[in-house]
C-alpha cells in the first residue's frame, strides 16, 4: 500500500519493516529510564481485536499519507487511553489532540492522494510493542524493544 500510495503521491514510502500503528508517541528517553518505561508500559491493559484499514488520508501541514479506521475500535481506544495513563507516571505526556490512529505511508508526499475505493484490509492485532527509532542511512529503522499480549 505504502509503495502505491507513492507512486501516487511523490515522496518517501514507509519500509514495509517500518509499517506500524502508534499507541503513544514518547519521544527521546535517557537509557536509564529505558527499564522504567518498559515496566510500565507492561502495565497496560487491552484486549486483542481486529482494526479494518479502509481510508487513506493526507496532512498537508506535514505531507503525510496516511491509512486509518473510519471506525476506531473500542478495545483499541481502551489500550491506547490504558497505556497514556500508566505512561503519565512517568511524567511522560502524549499528544493533547485526541487520538487519531494511522498508519504513516509517505513522507513528503508532493501531492494529495485521489480519493480512492477499497476492501477493508483486516489487520488482526493481538500484541503491542515498545519500539525505538534507530538512526540508519537514508532513514530510520524501527526496532522492538519490548512485546506483550492483548
Amino acid at each position: 500500500m505504502a509503495h502505491e500510495a507513492q507512486a501516487r503521491c511523490g515522496g518517501r514510502a514507509a519500509a514495509p519493516a517500518n509499517i506500524h500503528l502508534t499507541l503513544f508517541f514518547v519521544g527521546d528517553v535517557e537509557r536509564e529510564r529505558s527499564a522504567a518505561l518498559e515496566e510500565a508500559a507492561g502495565e497496560a491493559r487491552g484486549a486483542s481485536f481486529e482494526l479494518a484499514i479502509d481510508r487513506v488520508g493526507y496532512w498537508r501541514h506535514n505531507r503525510i499519507v496516511w491509512a486509518g479506521t473510519s471506525a476506531c475500535p473500542a478495545a483499541l481506544v481502551e489500550l491506547e487511553s490504558s497505556l497514556r495513563a500508566v505512561l503519565a507516571r512517568l511524567g511522560l505526556r502524549g499528544e493533547e489532540r485526541p487520538y487519531a490512529p494511522h498508519i504513516t505511508l509517505v513522507r513528503d508526499a508532493a501531492r494529495k492522494p485521489a480519493p480512492a475505493v477499497f476492501a477493508p484490509l483486516a489487520w488482526p492485532v493481538s500484541e503491542f510493542v515498545l519500539v525505538e527509532s534507530v538512526p540508519r542511512a537514508g532513514g530510520v529503522s524501527y526496532e522492538p524493544r519490548a512485546r506483550w499480549r492483548l
